[in-house]
């Protein structure tokens, strides 16, 4: 199968690729997921993160941000200590703050999901590259999410790290035109 040019890295980058980026996710617990995982990768390479991902699933206790937000110094001391995950202090730390602040957003907004789609009228952005160098780092969307998520306590989302986050969970596709995947996602909107 033709497919984005990053995707050909590894049978993980092929996977990921193939069944999850860019799909709609609606799932509270899965943006949950991806906004820690896409803070912990600041910095390092997605393969770093997506290898390690079935580690953050056990050490993160599957991502509830309930669970998450109520992780103490203790438990957060053991994050540090486990080589399954990214073992940076600051990362941990922030991925405590977030989960309260995901908590808080839910309670305002009904659910993470309504809150995060409201920075793109609820639909995902469609967009059509044809190559990879068209594909930009930040967009005017991504600032404003950024803007907004730090205003509300969130740490490691600036612009960049937001906009990952939004091709990983759907809120933009940017499959080049050329991968089947572009079609494919586009229809899920």
């Amino acid at each position: 199968m033709p497919r984005c040019a990053w995707a050909e890295g590894s049978e993980a980058y092929r996977r990921y690729h193939d069944q999850e980026w860019g799909v709609p996710s609606h799932d509270d617990r899965h943006l949950s997921e991806m906004l820690i995982l896409e803070g912990a990768q600041a910095g390092l390479s997605w393969s770093t993160i997506l290898n390690r991902r079935e580690g953050y699933r056990r050490a993160y206790e599957g991502f509830d941000p309930a669970r998450v937000a109520a992780f103490s110094e203790a438990k957060q001391a053991e994050l540090l200590a486990d080589p399954g995950i990214v073992r940076n202090r600051a990362k941990v730390a922030a991925s405590v703050l977030n989960a309260q602040a995901f908590l808080w957003v839910q309670e305002e907004f009904g659910s993470f999901d309504a809150y995060a789609r409201g920075f793109v009228d609820g639909k995902p952005l469609q967009n059509a590259w044809k190559s990879l160098s068209e594909i930009p780092a930040e967009t005017e969307v991504s600032k404003k999410l950024s803007k907004d998520l730090s205003r509300r306590g969130f740490k490691f989302v600036g612009s960049t790290i937001v906009y990952a986050f939004m091709q990983a969970v759907g809120m933009v596709n940017d499959h080049l035109v050329d991968c089947p995947r572009w079609r494919e996602c586009a229809e899920l909107g």
